[in-house]
């Protein structure tokens, strides 16, 4: 008797400002719904930065092997970020193996990234995380790893990232991790995950 193929998985976009906790939140999701759910490993041509690890924190490309694989379609959705000449994406042999398997993939990814993956995938789940203003100056603040004009230029970004919220399906503000992870796993069950 031949074995039934699953059901396809359901792509997952979250996005929302830097500092907002996107990453924390993330990892409690993963933590929480594995092996139903797993995160996109972006790719990124920055160097990498102490303990992390090429293929589990980033695909760690040189600024050529980004521009063949750009050129060869092979990306979702990518970008340079914040000027600075690095590209980061998201590569297409990331996401629709995992999909075909019945997996749900999450991309933690900008609004500019969200809207081209959409392009692909416009069925896909699309989550806004926000703090107020002052909090997020806050949490930027607080971390001690930018530069004022860093931290200017982000929050410039984030106001920027903000107004777009409303293009996304839910938006959930980051008050208190467990609170939102909380909210996130609802919405996935709404959806239909089955973790």
């Amino acid at each position: 008797m031949p074995s039934e193929s699953p059901s396809p998985g359901q792509l997952v976009i979250i996005s929302g400002p830097s500092g907002v906790g996107k990453s924390t939140v993330v990892a409690a999701v993963l933590d929480r719904l594995q092996p139903a759910v797993r995160l996109s490993i972006s790719a990124t041509t920055r160097a990498p930065r102490p303990g992390e690890v090429d293929g589990q924190h980033y695909h760690f490309l040189t600024a050529e092997e980004f521009a063949a694989r750009r050129a060869a379609g092979e990306f979702l959705e990518c970008m340079e970020v914040f000027g600075r000449g690095h590209w980061y994406g998201t590569l297409l042999d990331e996401v629709r193996p995992s999909l075909a398997r019945g997996q749900w993939v999450i991309l933690e990814i900008d609004v500019d990234g969200a809207r081209k993956a959409l392009e692909q995938f416009p069925q896909a789940v699309t989550i806004f995380i926000t703090v107020d203003d002052q909090e997020l100056e806050r949490r930027l603040r607080a971390r001690r790893t930018d530069s004022d004009e860093d931290i200017r230029r982000r929050l410039q970004v984030a106001r920027r990232e903000m107004a777009q919220a409303s293009n996304y399906r839910y938006q959930v503000v980051n008050d208190e991790v467990d609170h939102t992870v909380d909210q996130i796993a609802q919405i996935l069950a709404q959806e239909g995950l089955d973790a």
